[in-house]
């Protein structure tokens, strides 16, 4: 049974390294800390009332109230011992130039462990916060509990077991939200979803205009960081504004039907098939270790980079919104989590 102490971990690692995700945020490297923070922005002014207070219910008290804030968060935790098993999780390594994504053939991790990759963690982790309206009837017995020493003396051995259950389960949704806010925008950069012999573009040496890089970093940060300084003097909320005018004009043909999902465990399948695709398409190809890439290649590809980053963000908000939202839930979305294999404080 956790205790007290052992369930209030998780939240102290979360505020602890929130000063960590802040200060170090410019340097952070995967859909750049800036591609990561637009897609949260994006989702979390899309969420619904409800959904908005889930997500301002689970989120630490020093992010306040802001998602985009704790974006980032997976990545710096991903080489801490307590969080070492969630490192495969950010990607999905498939056969070179098959340019098809199989869940049974490529979901696993180096060790070959089932489920073990950015579309299972994305579901996995939907999973897990569809229990938070269950939370709420423990929430309301917490505030009753918080009280119970003056008023119901001999209730209070009950209401400690009550009060340790609910900070646990709380933290437990927290990292929840986190990981799943992260994910989601991994599995839309095209990069993730990679060939397995060269990491996911990470092999691939080249250089960006004067600097060197690799594939990998190009679409992870590197367009993003460029538009910012070329067309944007390095002012995100002005690019965001663009993405955000972006959605709401329908400037793009199908973005009517980014919402799609027959049920929200089989769309992150969907997602990563589109995320190869477009790896194949148009970040390998005519790309060779060596090269300079610069005007053509940032240019062409741009479009791409910034409809991947819009789409995390409408389909994260509708993932957020199904889950925490007053809808009546698709009778496919809840599902057990799938066998993702987690560090328990007793592991430690």
């Amino acid at each position: 049974r956790p205790t007290l102490a052992m369930a209030s971990s998780a939240a102290f690692m979360v505020a602890a390294v929130l000063g960590l995700v802040l200060a170090s945020a410019p340097a952070a490297r995967a859909w750049s800390t800036e591609g990561h923070m637009l897609t949260c922005q994006i989702a979390q002014d899309l969420l619904e009332p409800a959904a908005a207070q889930a997500v301002k219910n689970l989120l630490p008290e020093e992010a306040g109230g802001d998602l985009s804030a704790m974006c980032v968060w997976p990545d710096q935790v991903r080489h801490w011992y307590k969080y070492r098993w969630t490192s495969p999780l950010h990607f999905i390594d498939t056969p070179d130039k098959a340019c098809t994504f199989d869940y049974a053939r490529d979901c696993h991790d180096p060790s070959g462990a089932k489920d073990m990759c950015v579309a299972g963690a994305v579901a996995n982790f939907t999973s897990q916060l569809m229990h938070y309206k269950q939370g709420s009837a423990d929430r309301k017995c917490k505030r009753l509990c918080e009280g119970a020493d003056i008023l119901y003396p001999a209730f209070l051995h009950h209401c400690s077991e009550v009060l340790n259950a609910t900070v646990a389960n709380a933290d437990n949704l927290t990292e929840a939200l986190l990981f799943l806010s992260h994910f989601m925008g991994d599995i839309h950069q095209p990069m993730h979803v990679g060939f397995t012999s060269d990491m996911g573009g990470n092999s691939v040496n080249l250089r960006w205009f004067k600097h060197k890089s690799n594939l990998h970093h190009v679409w992870d940060r590197e367009i993003i960081l460029t538009v910012l300084a070329e067309r944007y003097g390095k002012d995100m909320a002005a690019f965001r504004k663009d993405l955000q005018h972006n959605i709401t004009k329908g400037s793009w043909s199908d973005e009517s039907s980014w919402k799609d999902c027959a049920d929200l465990m089989s769309c992150p399948t969907k997602y990563a098939t589109e995320s190869i695709g477009l790896a194949c398409k148009w970040g390998y190809d005519g790309v060779h270790d060596g090269d300079t890439l610069s005007e053509d290649y940032f240019g062409s590809r741009l479009p791409i980079v910034t409809r991947r980053i819009a789409q995390g963000g409408v389909r994260l908000a509708m993932f957020l919104n199904r889950v925490f939202g007053d809808h009546k839930p698709h009778s496919r979305d809840v599902a057990a989590p799938v066998n993702l294999v987690v560090a328990h404080d007793d592991e430690l």
